[in-house]
């Protein structure tokens, strides 16, 4: 299996769930235990309001933001060994959209091939910044509207930065929420220039926040992008779009996962329910290419993670599951108290859960439930946590912290 989502660097944590686009680091050494008094390496303030999570390359670290109500977009840059801000860049001034109470301006995740650093903005909004914080380009032509914001993050694949619009008519917010409706579209840009590459139109679907991934199914790449009420298959190079899934709800957030040979998706509201789905057809294949599906504790807004045959769920009302993923079987379901927004994320054989109160909880990524370590912090968290350097990077709000083992604190 080849992943094509992001450059494979294990030190980097390039996009939203790092190097896989899947919540796994090859990271060793990193802190089981932490709190405000152990293992933490720094913390350090952030303006404004934002839930897009850190991303890392080398030894600079990217927030994006949003300031005056809203009104000012920004793209931040930290020392990720200590802290201290490197630059604050202003990338566009707008009227702000409607948002939802768990979504913000800013909420896309950054993405970056080490050379430049792409940014989304609720609303639509893209530019590339190089690592100095000067503007390469920027769009603010893409129409697009959401009740509930934007809140899928953009991936590159190629030479192209890809990213999926799916929201609502904005004369009739109806339409792409209780009604589907033919508007929701994936585009690429040329992630040099920022221009138009393709764009691949979905049919009738509904809003959806679901950060895509390019996966490599018998030598030929797939983009496996969902929107409520359906999963789907683009041809990443032209945008045509393949085999299409239905999958009723709308407002669905948890981001694509893939394993053993089988695509794993949940649906939104109204009707949840975790998917497996074949990746291999042509067309409408919702009569044939499921493999299996589950409506029992199914996230609305964490991601699954999946590992050595298992699938992981974290609920956002703090139940977690343990599937079989060949054939959805749960093999253990647990309470972790709290409640969750953001992704796990796979280290070292072990589950770092992160919710909104600021503690982690850290689980064996096991066939049997073992709780290893629940790691108190401060403030509100709503985004899913970044391992690079044998650290944990950890936005709450207002906020950034990093966690590391004492011994490898600079």
């Amino acid at each position: 299996m080849v992943w094509l989502t992001a450059p494979c660097a294990a030190e980097n944590w390039p996009c939203f769930r790092g190097p896989t686009g899947q919540g796994i680091s090859s990271e060793k050494g990193l802190p089981l235990t932490w709190s405000l008094k152990e293992n933490l390496a720094w913390q350090v303030e952030v303006p404004g309001v934002g839930w897009s999570s850190p991303v890392v390359w080398g030894n600079r670290l990217f927030l994006t933001t949003a300031t005056e109500q809203g009104i000012s977009c920004h793209a931040l840059c930290f020392d990720a060994d200590n802290g201290k801000l490197l630059w604050d860049k202003e990338v566009v001034r707008q009227v702000p959209q409607k948002t939802r109470p768990k979504n913000s301006q800013a909420t896309p995740t950054p993405v970056t091939d080490g050379k430049l650093l792409y940014v989304a903005f609720n609303g639509g909004r893209l530019a590339a910044l190089d690592f100095d914080g000067n503007i390469a380009w920027s769009r603010q032509d893409i129409a697009f509207f959401s009740i509930h914001g934007l809140g899928a993050s953009p991936i590159l694949y190629k030479d192209m930065l890809i990213m999926p619009f799916d929201g609502n008519d904005e004369k009739d917010s109806k339409r792409g929420f209780k009604q589907a409706w033919e508007g929701a579209f994936v585009a690429a840009f040329d992630k040099q220039t920022g221009k138009d590459r393709w764009r691949g139109r979905r049919g009738l679907s509904r809003q959806g926040h679901v950060t895509p991934m390019v996966i490599d199914v018998g030598g030929n790449p797939l983009l496996i992008s969902a929107g409520g009420d359906v999963v789907q298959a683009f041809n990443p190079d032209t945008g045509e779009l393949i085999w299409n899934v239905k999958s009723q709800g709308e407002g669905v957030v948890p981001s694509i996962v893939y394993g053993q040979g089988l695509v794993y998706t949940a649906s939104g509201y109204e009707a949840p329910a975790m998917r497996a789905i074949k990746p291999d057809g042509k067309g409408d294949v919702t009569a044939t290419h499921i493999a299996w599906e589950s409506r029992d504790t199914v996230s609305m807004m964490p991601s699954f993670l999946y590992t050595d045959g298992l699938l992981f769920c974290v609920k956002e009302t703090g139940i977690a599951v343990c599937l079989d993923a060949a054939n959805g079987k749960p093999l253990w379901r647990e309470r972790l108290g709290g409640a969750y927004s953001a992704s796990p994320v796979l280290a070292e054989g072990r589950i770092y859960c992160l919710a909104e109160d600021g503690a982690t909880v850290v689980i064996a990524a096991a066939r049997e439930y073992k709780e290893l370590a629940r790691n108190p912090l401060e403030g509100l968290c709503q985004a899913s946590p970044a391992f690079a350097g044998g650290q944990i990077f950890i936005r709450a709000q207002g906020k950034l912290y990093c966690v590391a083992n004492k011994k490898r604190v600079p």
